[in-house]
């Protein structure tokens, strides 16, 4: 059954602007396809002031580095086109939940890859799923997949780039479905010592919606903000994925559609846009790219971004 968000209050504060950006930056995932600085090419050619990328084949374990000079190309790119915030999303093979030892060692060894190279692209924080159960108790899934990360973390002391445990759906047995289970995950790596300043979470609003927790009407989405910050803190908020849902409700399906072009609708992205606590929190969209010939078109994503503008008061 759909799980209902305690009942709204209050009580909770705007979230602070950060001094001389804009009062909401939006982006969307970019192809690296022919390089590094591609995407920030295709990111400043549909508009977006923020980006989020893959630095390797998420298909593949093998990962070739990436040569200094196309690194430092990447980086001077980014500060060129005036890109406030640029995050990493991890490969899909990686697990740290998983029972199986050799599968979840491998993704430990992984998520340090994908730190490296967010640290040396100059990028803060690399986006991740927290894994899946398979035939495990859930909460032991939990805390093997906390220790993981944990690990991957403990194993990085130098860098700054941190990780972003991203909200799921909850399609099979995926974990991060509902807020406390998040919470268990920070819990676990918080209490490993120095990680704290280099964990956050990336809220995704198909898979939220998809899991159950409403967006919409105003006091469904204060509901759902308020269950966010009494569990896991809004502090810790630090990247929205915006996506509609091909699928309803709690259906737990992860499928994502054109902004207000799906369940979710536009009554929810307008709320969204416009709530104060989430202003400061930089909006990217993983909407679907292609046209109607089955082709990538950069127009859809600037029709998704002129979409979420719309939805904002005219300065």
């Amino acid at each position: 059954m759909p799980r209902k968000p305690p009942a709204p209050r209050s009580t909770l504060a705007p979230a602070p602007l950060p001094a001389g950006l804009p009062t909401r930056l939006l982006g969307a995932h970019q192809s690296v396809a022919g390089g590094l600085s591609k995407a920030v090419d295709r990111a400043v050619e549909t508009g977006c002031q923020c980006l989020q990328i893959f630095t390797r084949n998420v298909n593949r374990w093998d990962a070739a580095p990436i040569p200094p000079a196309e690194a430092a190309a990447f980086r001077a790119a980014v500060s060129l086109a005036g890109l406030a915030c640029v995050v990493v999303h991890d490969s899909y093979l990686i697990n740290p939940a998983s029972a199986d030892d050799t599968l979840r060692n491998k993704s430990i060894a992984g998520l340090v890859v994908e730190l490296e190279r967010a640290e040396q692209l100059g990028i803060p924080w690399v986006v991740a799923h927290p894994g899946a159960a398979g035939a495990q108790v859930r909460a032991d899934a939990v805390a093997r997949a906390a220790a993981g990360i944990a690990a991957a973390l403990e194993k990085t002391p130098s860098l700054r780039a941190g990780i972003l445990i991203e909200t799921t759906a909850g399609q099979g047995s995926c974990l991060g479905d509902t807020f406390e289970e998040i919470a268990a995950l920070l819990a676990v790596i918080d209490a490993t010592g120095e990680c704290a300043h280099r964990i956050g979470v990336c809220l995704d609003t198909c898979h939220v919606f998809a899991a159950g927790y409403p967006l919409a009407p105003a006091a469904e989405l204060d509901a759902t903000l308020t269950a966010f910050d009494r569990l896991i803190g809004l502090s810790r908020l630090k990247v929205i994925h915006a996506n509609d849902s091909k699928k309803p409700f709690g259906s737990r399906v992860d499928r994502h559609e054109a902004i207000g072009e799906g369940a979710i609708g536009p009554e929810a992205f307008g709320l969204l846009m416009n709530d104060p606590r989430l202003a400061a929190i930089p909006v990217i969209l993983e909407t679907p790219k292609e046209g109607a010939d089955g082709k990538v078109d950069p127009a859809m994503d600037r029709k998704n971004l002129a979409t979420l503008r719309a939805m904002l008061p005219v300065a």
